[in-house]
């Protein structure tokens, strides 16, 4: 069984080890129009847009209601409580 999970975790990963093994790359990150400005942010200020934070929460939720309904009991409270944790940590983040 596949449970989709929230993907902005793994693409944040991606632009940290892309950035660390090609500087074209990571100045191509940097200077993209649409997630250049994120990053900067997070680099400056570790600061997450507030429709950034509502877009990663909505995501957590439908991928916990998924897990919730498709797996067994109790493993279907891991995608709950993961999905709790790390939607605290992002809610908690400063604002830009």
């Amino acid at each position: 069984m596949v449970l989709p999970l929230p993907t902005v975790p793994f693409v944040v990963l991606a632009a940290f080890l892309f950035a660390r093994s090609s500087p074209r790359l990571e100045r191509k990150l940097v200077e993209h129009p649409t997630f250049g400005p994120h990053i900067r942010t997070w680099r400056k200020n570790r600061a997450i847009s507030r429709q950034g934070k509502i877009a990663a929460l909505i995501a957590f939720t439908l991928s916990a209601i998924v897990g919730f309904v498709a797996l067994d009991f109790p493993i279907s409270l891991l995608p709950c409580a993961v999905n709790l944790i790390g939607g605290v940590w992002i809610w908690s983040r400063p604002e830009r």
